[in-house]
């Protein structure tokens, strides 16, 4: 656990002093579960948010994008459910003073027990090696089974007694498994209350004539309103998909481990449209694909797990998480939900508007049914990021912290280094960074030793750096180092383009999912 947690302030720590994260106005100490995203950072994020636009969108014939306001009618949000259970359940500590979501202290315990499980998992595999039948370990090992029932058995009661309301049985069960604060250990807790997540705001000049707004919790919402929109204008038949990426806001009890849980977030979600009673196939198929998505990233598939949920939403019949492996353990990364026709008929009983879809096939109109696919694009920066940030020990003994992006994510796709700042090398360097520009985001640098800005875009995860030396003015080549390899070749300058592209374009990932 402690290496766990030495490797995440090495995570938070490289993020900032290489310009990918920065807490949001730190020059006045900041604000709690709020940051911004440096030059790198905006960067990566960008290239993420393209990935997933381009797997979504570009990828479907019968999906398409949508860019919604923030400000919404207050309507919307007591038609979604929000204005009445947008609601996460409060726990404080008594001694701590420590504010804490009583539904995560419960998880964070079940989790503790998925890690005893793997442990005994990991020490059977050691002893057993080849001939281990993983399957049946689990099946039948007595600690592996009873670890694995009693986080079932505290999840689903969990799950009943927040569906019933019964936050009395909520704050018993943490008593019954002596849950402590995990800052100081006390037992010492509040009753739990429910607390509403939504930011509240006003709209309009005078404050006697403002009309109360929120700050969206989510973007769903945007894209149920204009359903009908989209469909006439697009001309899209069912089934058929609205694509979006956009910012949400929402009040958290307590936001902690960096940018996995903030107050301003971003994310990538799509709403797809179907013909009631073909929902729960469709939810299948977009829970395989979504799967096949984030493995062509490479991160490894022992990272990722599907969870289905104990508990399911008011609106949805089906609905499951693709958790990750973060550095403080599986995590939710993106939910798979069959929201039923929930939300469009929401909609159209509160804004009394037909929201309906003529289909031609059946001779009838009717309220599409909807499987949604929602990705935290904050959470899947922090997935790559800690993923492919990587400390190496050279054959040379040596060391080197490396940031071994996919390439099409990466930041910068090369670097230009010129050996000297005389003798002609400079221009030459500047000549080639010209003519990369149009294609790719590209930077030039000159100070330090050639191996200190080696290490330097290692640590900024640029795939390619372009070392421009005296023969380079001789024979119009240079040497190209690539990223995980180290590798040096010599290369033409005017093949560095069609190189660089096959390396770094989407076309390797895209053709994966």
């Amino acid at each position: 656990m402690a290496k766990q947690e030495d490797f995440f302030k090495k995570v938070v720590s490289h993020a900032k002093e290489y310009g990918f994260i920065f807490p949001s106005s730190e020059v006045y100490d900041g604000l709690s579960a709020i940051y911004d995203y440096g030059q790198n950072g905006v960067e990566l994020k960008n290239n993420i948010k393209a990935y997933w636009w381009k797997a979504m969108v570009q990828m479907h014939e019968n999906i398409v994008g949508l860019d919604s306001a923030i400000f919404m009618h207050p309507t919307v949000w007591k038609a979604s459910g929000h204005v009445d259970a947008f609601n996460d359940p409060l726990i404080d500590n008594k001694d701590s003073k420590k504010r804490y979501r009583a539904d995560v202290l419960l998880e964070d315990y079940c989790a503790k027990l998925e890690d005893k499980a793997e442990k005994e998992i990991e020490k059977a595999k050691k002893r057993f090696g080849e001939s281990f039948d993983q399957a049946q370990f689990e099946a039948t090992n007595p600690r592996v089974v009873e670890y694995r029932e009693k986080q079932k058995s505290i999840l689903a009661r969990m799950a009943k007694s927040l569906d019933a309301n019964d936050l009395e049985d909520v704050k018993t069960l943490i008593e019954e498994l002596e849950i402590a604060d995990p800052e100081t250990g006390s037992k010492n807790w509040t009753e739990v209350r429910q607390f509403n997540l939504m930011f509240g705001t006003k709209l309009g000049a005078a404050a006697e004539s403002a009309m109360d707004l929120y700050l969206r919790p989510e973007t769903a919402q945007g894209i149920f309103i204009n359903f009908s929109n989209v469909q006439k204008t697009s001309r899209q038949k069912l089934p058929f998909g609205i694509a979006q990426i956009g910012k949400a806001f929402r009040n958290e009890i307590i936001a902690r481990q960096f940018i996995f849980r903030m107050r301003e977030f971003e994310q990538m979600e799509m709403q797809f449209f179907v013909p009631p009673g073909t929902e729960l196939a469709f939810y299948e198929e977009w829970k395989e694909k979504r799967y096949k998505w984030h493995l062509a990233l490479g991160l490894g598939a022992e990272n990722y797990r599907f969870h289905d949920h104990e508990k399911l939403a008011h609106y949805a019949n089906a609905a499951a998480d693709i958790e990750y492996k973060f550095p403080f353990g599986f995590k939710e990364l993106e939910g798979i939900h069959s929201r039923t026709d929930f939300d469009l008929s929401a909609h159209e009983k509160h804004s009394g508007r037909k929201i309906q879809y003529f289909d031609p096939e059946r001779n009838e109109s009717y309220v599409p049914y909807v499987v949604e696919t929602s990705v935290g694009l904050d959470r899947m920066f922090l997935a790559v990021f800690s993923t492919c940030l990587k400390d190496e020990v050279l054959e040379d003994g040596s060391e080197r912290t490396v940031l071994a992006l996919p390439p099409a994510l990466a930041p910068v796709k090369a670097a230009i280094l010129p050996l000297i700042k005389k003798d002609g090398l400079p221009e030459l360097a500047e000549k080639i960074f010209n003519d990369l520009r149009f294609d790719f985001n590209i930077i030039s640098e000159e100070k330090d030793t050639i191996g200190k800005r080696y290490r330097r875009q290692d640590a900024i995860g640029t795939p390619y750096c372009i070392t421009v030396d005296h023969d380079s003015l001789q024979d119009n080549t240079v040497t190209l180092r690539e990223r995980d390899s180290m590798k040096q070749e010599r290369v033409a300058i005017s093949d560095l383009k069609n190189i660089i592209d096959e390396k770094v374009n989407f076309r390797t990932l895209l053709s994966k999912v």
